[in-house]
């Protein structure tokens, strides 16, 4: 599971899906798919959270790497060359953005 903290020293990348209610969760499988058997096996690969909106328009990816260079090269892999080309059938659009963090904020009561 992501750990979200300012003292994070690797990349964090969070991918926006636009999708539609009838596609949104065979684009979830493909990307449950992409992690369980590609994503999580890659080096550098540290964890990832997949979130969905309520009305299933929107997929939000979190993910975090070593390396920006590790991300990257995921990317450019075959299979994932493969897998994407799929996933882009399942949504309108996506877009992979890379992120420092900058600060992170906890509560006093634990979730």
């Amino acid at each position: 599971m992501p750990q979200i903290s300012k003292a994070f020293q690797g990349q964090t990348v969070i991918t926006t899906f636009e999708t539609t209610p009838a596609m949104a969760f065979d684009l979830i499988e493909a990307l449950e798919a992409a992690y369980a058997d590609c994503i999580s096996r890659q080096p550098g690969f540290i964890a990832a959270g997949l979130h969905i909106n309520d009305a299933r328009t929107r997929v939000c990816n979190y993910s975090q790497w070593q390396r920006r260079e590790d991300y990257q090269a995921m990317l450019r892999s075959a299979e994932m060359r493969e897998r994407n080309r799929r996933i882009n059938e399942l949504c309108k659009s996506f877009e992979p953005v890379m992120y420092d963090i900058i600060e992170s904020y906890a509560g006093r009561v634990p979730v």
